[in-house]
């Protein structure tokens, strides 16, 4: 089921209906998808990691041309105003900030170089596991734009739309070389024993905040995290799977096709509780800024 928007919008600096028109055709970016976007966790008023997705907003926005607000607190104070005018102190924060000018149908009404745009809604319900399934040739592991997170999203829509189809969850995209890249909005991870991996950045994977955060940030005794590249029979023999996103936060897999996986929860249980004390302090240093309730 579709997320619900909230009534408000964050367009620009203003807070807007959410059923007021904000774009329009002649946006560059509306018709060619030519733009950039995050979705932040909102958890007791606060967007989590923020300057981790607002780094990444800017790395890929320089990727691909697309001109961004140069002050991040002036855009942290907007999003801490929409998230009081929809008082969605516990959501899902989408933030798209896409490009007006350029190639050969820009039209009149295009008065800025780029429009941000944020929307909240009620955080999904995702369910105690996943089952995947397999698309092929997905990833273009050496494509330049490999790991930008671009607002042209309809491949992975129809990506999932397939598998779901057939009665999977999600979809595990391999890239060119056959390898386990990601799926189309989660990293994937597995675990033998103690040590936990996860696909690297050039197997053609978004580099994902809570993946950012479980490779930087958290540390259990006992336990090594690391990336190396995952072969699909890697990933079918593995202890644990888990895939890991911003509104997913750990998530076990129990099925790959036909294939039942993972034969405990260990390691994964270890890393989730490490994640949600990570969470919890960093909620608790910013309570007090403009953002928070």
């Amino acid at each position: 089921m579709a997320n619900v928007l909230h009534r408000y919008v964050l367009h620009n600096e203003s807070i807007r209906e959410a059923s007021e028109a904000t774009l329009s055709v002649g946006q560059v970016g509306l018709l060619s998808g030519w733009g950039v976007f995050s979705t932040l966790r909102i958890v007791d008023g606060v967007p989590f990691a923020f300057e981790r997705h607002w780094a990444r907003i800017l790395r890929d926005a320089t990727a691909l041309h697309v001109p961004v607000p140069e002050d991040a607190e002036a855009v942290r104070r907007g999003l801490g105003e929409l998230i009081e005018a929809n008082r969605a102190y516990h959501s899902t924060m989408r933030l798209v900030i896409v490009r007006n000018r350029g190639g050969m149908w820009e039209g009149p009404a295009a008065g800025r170089a780029s429009d941000l745009i944020a929307l909240t809604a009620d955080s999904k319900q995702w369910g105690a596991s996943v089952k995947l399934a397999y698309v092929r040739q997905a990833r273009h592991a050496a494509n330049p734009f490999s790991g930008t997170k671009v607002l042209s999203w309809a491949m992975n829509l129809t990506w999932l739309e397939a598998v779901q189809a057939r009665g999977f969850d999600e979809a595990i995209l391999l890239n060119e070389r056959g390898e386990v890249a990601e799926c189309t909005s989660a990293n994937i991870f597995v675990a033998t024993e103690n040590q936990v991996w996860t696909p690297p950045l050039s197997a053609g994977c978004l580099p994902g905040i809570t993946r950012e955060v479980l490779l930087g940030e958290v540390q259990i005794p006992g336990i090594r995290i690391g990336e190396k590249r995952i072969s699909p029979t890697d990933l079918e023999s593995a202890d644990e799977v888990f895939i890991t996103s911003t509104t997913r936060n750990l998530l076990p897999v129990v099925q790959v096709e036909e294939k039942k996986v993972g034969r405990t929860e260990k390691a994964q249980t270890a890393l989730k509780t490490a994640f949600a004390e990570f969470v919890d302090r960093y909620v608790a240093e910013h309570k007090q800024t403009p953002t928070a309730r």
